[in-house]
């Protein structure tokens, strides 16, 4: 037996197998023709090829039967791949159904957070505010009472403590939802925010933007806060840096924030590994179908661009819709759980 003949059935084999699998995937996949011409022209290749060998061995094939073979062989591969086409649209539909359901559970992620954020600064700024409040009314009263220095020491000292409590109640609740972005706008929220942590610390934070009084999407406005309270926290905490310079502009219907410091710098492989909220920032962009961009070297400190279309943010979609229902269900029966007490 030559090489030939050795290859041959080599390859006979091999399409064997092939058509057994090919078999196994007609009911795996919507696309069953794409299967079926595969394993016809597999069968006929197999064919063609016990052929080839019997010609080999001697006898004779007629032209005829050769044709039909390979008229046979041509018809089912075009017809392959005309349905490769269609499945390639398919796989492509179904990758592009897959983002936008991550985009829309992300955004709905993002939306009860915020929800819970909101809720839970309430709760403390309506309910134990007023409380704090009426301890220091309560203690304002004794005062005028008559009482030994070292009473008056201990009231003036109980004050104090409940004016820092106060502070701290009102410093919590405005973190938790902050009360300046939603009544006043991002520009206003992110140079509240960037004063208070300035005053703060030594790091010198410079915030440039032409915007005053723009509203965007509540989704649009939140996430860029987020991301800049984020970025902020990042670079005092692990860069040490002397300045953070934050720059904010609309470009015809793009949002643009970018963000740099003087620090040490990292490495982003290292600072992806180790978290530092990187990748919530990137979901937080992608939320809104933006890009977020990453650059920093060790020694060379860090910069970023963020990029969010003012058109594009996601709206809530039925899911997110049910928790907001839901939400303010629950939020409701708290205020009638509260009157009732």
């Amino acid at each position: 037996m030559s090489g030939v003949e050795i290859l041959m059935i080599v390859a006979i084999v091999m399409q064997i197998v092939a058509t057994v699998i090919a078999l196994s995937l007609i009911n795996q996949t919507k696309y069953s023709a794409l299967w079926i011409c595969c394993i016809i022209s597999l069968c006929m290749l197999t064919y063609e090829r016990v052929l080839q060998l019997i010609t080999f061995s001697g006898r004779e094939v007629s032209d005829m039967t050769y044709a039909w073979v390979g008229i046979i062989v041509s018809l089912s591969f075009s017809i392959c791949v005309v349905c490769a086409r269609f499945l390639v649209r398919h796989v492509d539909l179904m990758t592009l159904h897959r983002r936008l359901l991550e985009n829309r559970l992300m955004t709905a992620v993002l939306s009860t957070e915020e929800r819970s954020r909101a809720s839970f600064s309430r709760e403390l700024h309506d309910g134990l505010g007023p409380l704090l409040s009426s301890a220091k009314m309560s203690l304002s009263a004794l005062s005028k009472a008559d009482m030994s220095d070292k009473d008056r020491a201990i009231l003036k000292n109980t004050a104090a403590v409940i004016d820092e409590a106060i502070r701290s109640l009102r410093e919590i609740s405005n973190n938790l939802s902050p009360h300046v972005l939603k009544n006043f706008g991002l520009a206003r929220g992110i140079n509240n925010f960037v004063e208070r942590v300035a005053s703060m610390h030594d790091t010198r934070i410079l915030f440039r933007t032409p915007l005053r009084t723009e509203r965007f999407d509540s989704n649009i406005e939140v996430i860029i806060y987020r991301v800049v309270c984020e970025l902020i926290n990042n670079s005092l905490k692990h860069s040490g840096c002397s300045e953070i310079v934050i720059d904010l502009s609309l470009e015809a219907d793009n949002l643009r924030l970018e963000y740099r410091d003087n620090g040490r710098g990292f490495s982003l492989r290292e600072a992806m590994d180790r978290g530092m909220g990187l990748s919530n920032i990137n979901s937080r962009i992608s939320s809104l179908n933006g890009t977020f961009k990453l650059d920093s070297h060790i020694g060379e400190g860090m910069s970023a661009v963020a990029v969010v279309s003012i058109d594009s943010a996601i709206a809530h979609n039925a899911g997110s819709d049910f928790i907001q229902i839901n939400s303010d269900k629950n939020e409701r029966k708290r205020r009638k759980n509260r009157s009732g007490r």
